[in-house]
């Protein structure tokens, strides 16, 4: 009884750190679009993606804590493990200041993130 409740917790973390990484990749790309339209959108998309970061590092958390403790699949450590793997470089690419990269790759992450909050 004990190891369903705290897999039921576990997953409900994980559909809350999906959705909240999922909020945060999209409010990237509205504030990437006031960086051409608003002197404040450079700040705000910085800060921004340090909050998607983590968000990333949260969903990782997140699935591990459902998949050990509660006995779960171990499908959701890979994809979160992917998907820091993905913000990563795409902070990287954000520093260089490759956009022809930066912003393919942010569509991308928003997609996955979607599909993996359908998932749940």
């Amino acid at each position: 009884m004990a190891t369903q409740a705290t897999t039921q917790r576990g997953l409900s973390f994980l559909q809350i750190a999906i959705a909240l990484q999922t909020v945060t990749i999209f409010l990237q790309a509205v504030s990437a679009g006031l960086l051409l339209t608003a002197s404040y959108g450079e700040t705000l998309h910085s800060v921004g993606a340090r909050v998607m970061y983590g968000a990333s590092m949260l969903y990782l958390l997140a699935a591990v804590l459902a998949w050990k403790p509660g006995g779960g699949s171990p499908r959701p450590v890979w994809y979160a493990t992917g998907f820091l793997a993905l913000a990563s470089a795409q902070v990287v690419l954000g520093i260089a200041h490759v956009p022809s990269v930066h912003l393919p790759l942010g569509v991308l992450m928003f997609g996955l993130s979607v599909l993996a909050l359908a998932r749940r």
